[in-house]
């Protein structure tokens, strides 16, 4: 079993992806850290992550980095949307993607282009979602909660900046899937925005049962 979960970031849907793991008990992969690899790894070469030869290059990395705290940073958050519109990026990352999504007993992935490239025949595609302002919001208490002090300014640009290349970017750009649910979470506690996942995961693979 298979299941696909795409969104914009701050939208949830590494929580859910994560919750949605543990209810069906199969592996989850974040496909953002992939991503977020390369363009640290383009960074700690002094490469440029608009340059798509120096992006490329960063793809070449050791499976041990996706353990580096240093990826969850908005810093490298905003590197991994840069890297990511480069083809030849994305194509490097796909087979690692499908790999994991192909394993024995299924998989769950969570991304911006799982249901359209990485698995669009997915037993089940969720594509969550929330406002700019309330996804502005969480990242902006994520940084108090690190001893941060973030700008909430900043981070509504930032947001806006990550959503307008991913949306517009000429390879596997962000769009909801077909067959795909809409999840929207910006008035959902995390307990609520999971059970509705739960719910809409569910009916998606009751109705590809047989009758």
């Amino acid at each position: 079993m298979i299941i696909a979960v795409d969104g914009p970031a701050a939208s949830g849907k590494g929580t859910i992806a994560k919750a949605l793991g543990r209810h069906y008990d199969l592996p989850c992969l974040d496909t953002g850290l992939l991503y977020r690899a390369v363009g640290l790894s383009v960074l700690d070469a002094g490469g440029d992550p608009d340059l798509e030869s120096d992006a490329l290059a960063g793809c070449d990395f050791n499976d041990s980095l996706l353990d580096d705290a240093a990826l969850r940073s908005e810093a490298i958050g905003a590197i991994a949307s840069r890297v990511s519109v480069h083809q030849s990026v994305r194509l490097a990352l796909v087979q690692r993607q499908r790999e994991f999504a192909t394993q024995p007993g299924g998989a769950i992935l969570d991304g911006r282009d799982i249901g359209t490239v990485i698995a669009p025949d997915a037993d089940a595609k969720l594509f969550v979602t929330a406002s700019v302002a309330v996804r502005a919001q969480r990242r902006y208490a994520e940084g108090l909660a690190h001893g941060g002090a973030p700008s909430l300014e900043a981070l509504v640009a930032d947001i806006e900046a990550r959503d307008a290349r991913d949306m517009s970017r000429e390879t596997a750009p962000l769009k909801m899937a077909a067959g795909s649910d809409l999840l929207d979470t910006s008035d959902l506690t995390i307990a609520q925005a999971v059970s509705q996942a739960i719910a809409l995961v569910d009916a998606q693979l009751e109705g590809r049962r047989p009758a």
